[in-house]
């Protein structure tokens, strides 16, 4: 069966709100999801309440909670829709099963695990060696269009920095320009 098939006949479609979670950081959810529309964010809440933002996902990515997958553990992020989403769920422990007795669902997990660890460590590296100006170039680089999706304030939590300092970094790297 190849992947396209495998997405046909066990996803289910799911329809989301801007503002609607798929899952919230603490529950156990054990789902995949293939975004086809809409922008989506994934994020860390502190012990404080403190809002720290992982990613933006869009058309064409797949995210869900490998923690809370695989591990059987609860998940260590929340999921929400910014916009109107489209997505195709699919439950973990079936495209699991179906990788381990077919090659061709087998070599996408592998593709989807790669994307998923390459950008991981995209995002670390962003984050321990460039500077906050550094991060919004690389922002503004590969994936511009992200500027008009997303408010400032979620630009600025999704950098590491407060609104202010945002506004700061764009002024300089405008005058730079």
């Amino acid at each position: 069966m190849q992947f396209s098939q495998f997405l046909e006949t066990y996803g289910k479609p799911v329809q989301a709100e801007a503002e609607e979670h798929l899952f919230r950081q603490g529950e156990d959810h054990g789902s995949l999801y293939a975004v086809r529309k809409g922008l989506l964010k994934a994020y860390y809440l502190s012990g404080e309440g403190k809002e720290h933002i992982k990613s933006f996902i869009q058309p064409g990515d797949f995210i869900g909670s490998l923690t809370a997958s695989y591990a059987g553990q609860s998940s260590s992020f929340s999921l929400v829709c910014l916009q109107p989403a489209e997505l195709i769920r699919l439950d973990f422990n079936q495209i699991y099963a179906a990788s381990r007795d077919n090659a061709n669902i087998a070599g996408v997990m592998v593709d989807f695990l790669l994307a998923f660890a390459m950008k991981k460590e995209r995002r670390e590296y962003e984050l321990l060696c460039l500077s906050a100006e550094d991060r919004y170039r690389e922002l503004l680089k590969t994936t511009p269009h992200i500027m008009d999706m997303v408010k400032q304030n979620e630009i600025a939590l999704y950098l590491g920095v407060t609104p202010v300092g945002l506004s700061r970094i764009k002024k300089r790297v405008t005058d730079a320009s």
